[in-house]
């Protein structure tokens, strides 16, 4: 057992599976900001200059990058007080 312990403290373990956890929920947020947020402006932009219809490239649904967010932040907020609740903390640290 001590054998797993010092592995998981000295190859930054915990820290690596926290950061991809959260780079799975920040990938999300990106993704629909793009979508959601940013290809719409684009496409109104560039549909009034060429002469289309601005509806007809789609609305901005900020609802859905809101929700995503949310969502975002309730992961950051479960992924933290797990990680400081069973004391993970203490376990990721260098050797002095």
């Amino acid at each position: 057992m001590n054998a797993f312990i010092t592995f998981i403290r000295e190859q930054g373990i915990v820290g690596l599976a926290i950061g991809f956890i959260m780079g799975g929920a920040i990938g999300k947020v990106i993704s629909s900001l793009v979508a959601d947020i940013v290809q719409p402006i684009i496409g109104l932009v560039l549909g009034s200059r060429l002469g289309l219809a601005a509806m007809a490239l789609g609305p901005i649904h900020y609802g859905s990058f809101l929700s995503n967010l949310i969502d975002f932040v309730i992961v950051a907020a479960v992924v933290f007080f797990v990680f400081r609740g069973l004391k993970l903390d203490k376990i990721d640290s260098k050797k002095p």
